[in-house]
């Protein structure tokens, strides 16, 4: 009676033990590679793919990354800083481009806590030249918010005002040269006159505001008004929107006026126009890496030794 329980109890033992080889060998078997190379190609696609959808929720809520291209804000932010881009603030926004491969893609923009505000820094998309109606490359700039919709600018000798109240000059702002008069042929808008330390008074264009045009101003609305969407053409004495005459215009979006803290040394509102807040991608808001973008990988060591350590953390303002 014994014996035949013992033999039962080491059966039931056996087929435990048989049950749990078996399932380490199936899980064992599940975790081996793709042996094709067809699964070896689907397993990495769905792995680019689920990097790149992660990058792209992640850019396009809530912070995004970005590289300085020029000196033009020195000393704020200095060519080759790596920053951290606040989004959310100006409003989250679809991705304008597939990462990695710069693939544009359709742009839809949410309502942000707030819009840009005078002495922000903000980066956006490059509206384009002065006489470009879209530009004719993507890309992103950094510049210092001086002044929003509805505000008027005026520049006298470098100094800047806005509604008539000189504003605070940033503390990295940065002069090289004495005030000169000899740029006025390539500055905004086309045929005013202006130069980059005498500019305006000028009214940065509000929504619903009435811009009253006649042949004198034409080529100075031309680019703004077909930037909005619209055709423009003048025959004769008349000047026609969408087929029409009309002799005003109701601006459809607000805008805003940037320039670099480099102000000798800067491609901005003054020479190629207005900024939509809908271009407004986010505000920066550290650096968290800094080093010679000119330097190529193949001088590792020259690279290395151009990491501007002391850059690492700075925050914007």
């Amino acid at each position: 009676m014994g014996k035949t329980e013992k033999t039962n109890l080491n059966t039931e033992d056996t087929n435990i033990i048989r049950k749990y080889l078996n399932w380490r060998k199936a899980k064992k078997a599940s975790r081996k590679k793709p042996e094709t190379f067809s699964e070896i190609a689907i397993s990495w696609i769905k792995t680019i793919l689920g990097a790149i959808i992660v990058v792209m929720i992640i850019n396009g809520l809530a912070i995004a990354s970005f590289v300085v291209p020029t000196g033009s804000m020195e000393n704020t932010v200095m060519t080759g800083d790596f920053l951290f881009v606040n989004k959310f603030v100006y409003g989250p926004s679809t991705p304008q481009v597939v990462p990695f491969f710069n693939i544009p893609l359709p742009y839809y923009k949410f309502p942000g806590v707030k819009t840009p505000q005078v002495g922000d820094v903000i980066v956006f998309i490059y509206p384009g030249n002065r006489d470009e109606v879209e530009a004719s490359e993507f890309q992103y700039f950094l510049k210092r918010c001086v002044a929003t919709a509805g505000d008027t600018l005026h520049i006298v000798n470098k100094k800047v005002f806005v509604n008539g109240k000189e504003i605070a000059t940033p503390e990295h702002i940065k002069f090289l040269r004495p005030i000169m008069n000899d740029d006025s042929m390539r500055t905004f808008p086309y045929g005013r006159g202006f130069t980059g330390d005498n500019y305006g008074p000028l009214r940065i264009p509000k929504k619903g505001d009435i811009i009253k045009l006649d042949n004198s101003n034409y080529f100075e609305w031309f680019v703004f008004i077909q930037r909005e969407g619209h055709e423009v053409s003048r025959l004769g004495q008349n000047i026609y929107i969408d087929g029409k005459i009309s002799n005003q215009y109701k601006v459809q979006r607000d805008y805003c006026f940037g320039m670099g803290d480099n102000r000798d040394n800067s491609d901005d509102s003054r020479y190629w126009g207005f900024i939509p807040y809908d271009n407004v991608v986010g505000t920066p808001i550290i650096v968290y890496w800094s080093w010679d973008t000119n330097l190529p990988l193949s001088k590792l060591f020259d690279k290395i030794a151009s990491v501007r350590w002391s850059r690492i953390f700075t925050l914007i303002h």
